[in-house]
Formats: structure tokens, sequence, C-alpha cells
């Protein structure tokens, strides 16, 4: 049997209705912008991979770096000891993020997001002045653990587990001409006094749909949290290291979180790892004598040291210059692309963030899992493309080391389908 045949006796994969898909195509290696399946055949993987590869697979730079870290010492707990990996990492990050004092580190984007919020309830209950309320926008994704799902937009992700997770208060996603309305919806909830915290995907849902809204709103949220004294937590998880356009999506607005959330991308997708960032303010109203206002939090795997090495040298790449060219090419290019698609017939909305591009086909149904978003799975798959929709929402977000000749056919194998979607070949 091959890999793909092992693999459906015994796996449960993510995001696989498991009936529908019982079999996954086997990736054996990466090269670049490829994955390599096990009869040989090449994939463009168009999305970085759940948005992790920022420089592509297989790269060696990193991998002789974590190959250094891995014989040299390649983990050690993280509670009463350290290691230069994680405090040159962190110093790095402190360097480059907006006004953050200290670095915890966890896992995965999804406990990142969770001890942001246990910091921002602790934060008001050490202060002596208990304030529980979250306040999240409509439709976020936020990660699948519990706390993380409570500050997510109710949806096929949730629905099982809704009457289990704690009351978030939701504003509406600002939509393009209506902004003004969501911006109200929070200044009203803040005036109550009670907000522990707002929590916000900066300028892009990711999981939603790619939906985007624009700088002068993100600034209006983070002025109003600031105004009423609550904190702000910044999930950059999708949208740190470059994709919009900036280091960090924050980076474009003048008022500063007080909470950073960090993951995917930042290993070069080579190895999990999560951070979440926070400024002096938030970080000593923890530190007291009095050892019920620690934070009880942490994990096994806490600043694996391997996975601070890989950070470091997926960093050195992205800072260096060549990657701030390429990164340019991407935004460049994807631009040019969606002034040609302008007006066609198939596509209801072309929205860009940076190295991101998200195009909205028109479709009766719009929902995660429907016969058109899966009928376009199939078709990129035929052409040895991952281009994995989101509903009706094709989307291309890829590494950094893409070539314009590679980005050139990502781009003609979109035009195919739109072809075929107004031939009517795909259904």
């Amino acid at each position: 049997m091959n890999i793909s045949q092992r693999d459906s006796k015994i796996m449960w994969h993510p995001y696989t209705p498991m009936k529908a898909w019982p079999e996954a195509i086997a990736m054996v290696r990466g090269e670049g912008v490829y994955l390599v399946d096990e009869q040989g055949n090449r994939y463009v993987d168009a999305i970085s991979s759940w948005w992790v590869c920022l420089h592509g697979h297989g790269n060696k730079y990193i991998a002789q770096k974590v190959a250094e870290q891995m014989t040299t010492m390649e983990h050690c707990m993280f509670a009463g000891f350290t290691h230069e990996p994680a405090v040159r990492l962190g110093e790095r990050l402190l360097h480059i993020l907006p006004d953050m004092s200290r670095i915890f580190y966890s896992d995965n984007g999804s406990t990142a997001v969770e001890v942001a919020m246990k910091m921002a309830i602790q934060y008001w209950r050490n202060k002596g002045m208990p304030r529980k309320r979250i306040v999240a926008i409509e439709g976020a994704y936020h990660g699948d653990t519990f706390g993380a799902m409570a500050v997510s937009g109710r949806s096929v992700f949730t629905e099982a587990f809704t009457e289990l997770l704690f009351d978030v208060t939701f504003i509406p996603f600002p939509e393009r001409g209506n902004e003004a309305a969501s911006i109200s919806a929070l200044d009203a909830v803040l005036a109550a006094g009670d907000v522990a915290a707002f929590i916000a995907e900066p300028l892009v849902q990711g999981s939603a749909g790619m939906r985007m809204y624009d700088a002068a709103t993100l600034e209006r949220y983070f002025a109003l949290c600031k105004r009423y004294g609550a904190l702000i937590i910044d999930d950059e998880v999708m949208t740190g290291f470059g994709r919009t356009g900036t280091l960090f999506a924050c980076d474009q607005v003048s008022t500063r979180p007080d909470i950073i959330c960090l993951s995917k991308g930042i290993t070069g997708g080579v190895m999990p790892l999560g951070v979440t960032a926070t400024t002096a303010e938030v970080f000593d109203a923890f530190y007291d004598d009095d050892r019920s206002r620690m934070l009880y939090h942490g994990h096994s795997f806490t600043a694996n040291a391997t996975a601070c090495a890989a950070s470091l040298a997926s960093m050195d790449l992205l800072l260096h210059e060549d990657c701030t060219t390429a990164r340019r090419m991407i935004v460049e290019a994807h631009a040019a692309f969606a002034v040609t698609l302008a007006g066609h017939g198939m596509i209801a909305d072309i929205r860009q963030a940076g190295t991101i591009l998200a195009i909205e086909l028109r479709a009766d149904t719009t929902t995660y899992h429907s016969a058109l978003r899966d009928a376009i799975y199939r078709f990129f798959i035929g052409k040895k493309m991952i281009l994995r929709p989101l509903g009706n929402v094709v989307y291309i977000l890829p590494p950094y080391c893409i070539t314009k000749e590679e980005l050139a056919h990502v781009y003609t194998c979109i035009q195919e389908l739109l072809t075929a979607l107004e031939n009517g070949m795909l259904l």
C-alpha cells in the first residue's frame, strides 16, 4: 500500500469530512513553492500550507540553523530556566513589534490567543477592578481551543460547542461603506465600562473569507479602546510577518495594542510556536510578591529551543532586502492581476491586503462546505495547484520565494477556473 492508502485506515484529518474525502494526497518532499507527492507530481503551494511557510519548503538556511540547534540543545523546560535562542528571539521581536515589553511563548495561534485573554482578564482582577467582558468582531476566527472559539464568530466551526462557550459581545464587521455603524457599536459597548479587552484580526479576517477593512477603521477601534481604558488584543497570527504589506498589520495605525498574538509564519512554517507579546503596563500588574497574582499558564514545549532557532533563521530571511523586494513583487503582481479581472461577470468582489489577494465568486451559496467549494478545490488539484477556497472565495497567499513566472501560472489557472465557471463546466 502507498502512503495515502495507509493514511486512510488510521488518520483523522483537520477540517475534513472524512467520508467525502477518505484519501489524502501524500507529499514526500518540498522544494521552494512546490510540494511533491509520492507519484512525483509537483504542486504549487499557493497558500503557503495554511499561511505558515513564509519562505517556501525545504529552505536550506532554516534547516541548517535547526540542525545546529538540535545537536546543541533541542529543548529545555522554561519554568525557572532559559536559553539563548529564546532570549535572542524575544529581543529581536521586541525590536520590531510596536511598544511591546515582554514575550510569553506557547505552542500555536490558538494558545497565543488563550494566553492573551487570560492576561487581559487577570490584569483587571490584579488591579482590583474586575472586568470580564470581551468584545470581538462578527465573523472572527481566533482559533479552535475553547477560549479562542468563544471570541470567534458563531458558525459551523463552533456550532457543536455553542452552549459551552463563554459570553462575548460581538460588533458588526465593518463592511465597506458601513464602517461607521461598527465603530458606533464598539463605542456603545465600551461606554458601559466593563470591557476587559477588545480582540481583532487587524485588517483581514482570514478564515471568514479574507474579509478586509481599512486601517482608518482599525485606528478608530484602537483609539476608542484607549479612551475607555479597555485592553487591545491584536491577533496577528495570520497577518504578521509581512502579509499585509507592513511587517505587522498594526504598523499601519498610530494607536498601539496592549497585547499582540503571533504564530503561523513565525518559524517560516518549520516548527510550531506561539508568542503573546505585551506591554510593560500589563506585565507589571502580575509582578508582585503575592503569588496568587502570577500568570498560571504554561506549556510543555514553551520556548522550545529548536523552534526559536527556526524563528531566528526565518527572521534573518524576512528582514533581508531580498525578501522585501520579493514581497513588493507579489504585492504589485496581485494588484495588476486584480485590474485584469475587474468587471468579470463571475466575480462579486476582488480585494487585496499586501501579499493577500482574495477573489469572491458569484455563487448561490457561500458556505464553507458546499458543492461549489469542493468543485473549485478539485479543479485546482487537477491543475497541480493548492488553492484551498474559503467557501466561494479563492485566495492567493504565496510563500515569498515564489517567482513572477510561478505567480503568473497561478493567475492563469484562476482565469481557467473563471472560464470553466462561465461555461458551466465545473458542476
